[in-house]
């Protein structure tokens, strides 16, 4: 049996599973307003050096560490937050795919 629709806040009536334009706009303007303040990716140290560790890391660890599907991409185990040694310090790093990486752990560091 489907489940019934839920009003939003903004008054709307909204379909069970789905978010109300109100709420896609309202997280949109709020990932906007923390991109502005946030540094570019190579400002982070995620240069060209990154780009050829990273490709040496994924060929010697082809496998996402959540969940074994071929990784794409390497991973901060502890949030390095600018420390440069942390950020280079390999023992630190994982193999993850981009949905182990985009859902499980973001969720993961959000909670801590």
């Amino acid at each position: 049996m489907p489940r019934p629709p839920h009003i939003c806040s903004c008054g709307r009536t909204v379909a069970h599973g789905t978010r109300c334009p109100c709420q896609i706009a309202s997280t949109r303007a709020r990932n906007r307003r923390h991109d502005a303040n946030r540094p570019t990716a190579r400002q982070r140290g995620y240069n060209h050096d990154w780009q050829k560790a990273r490709l040496e890391w994924l060929h010697y660890h082809p496998a996402c560490a959540m969940c074994g599907a071929p990784a794409t991409l390497v991973d901060h185990i502890e949030p390095h937050r600018g420390d440069k040694q942390k950020f280079w310090d390999w023992r630190n790093w994982q193999s993850l795919c981009a949905p182990c990486h985009n859902r499980a752990k973001q969720r993961q560091e959000r909670s801590q």
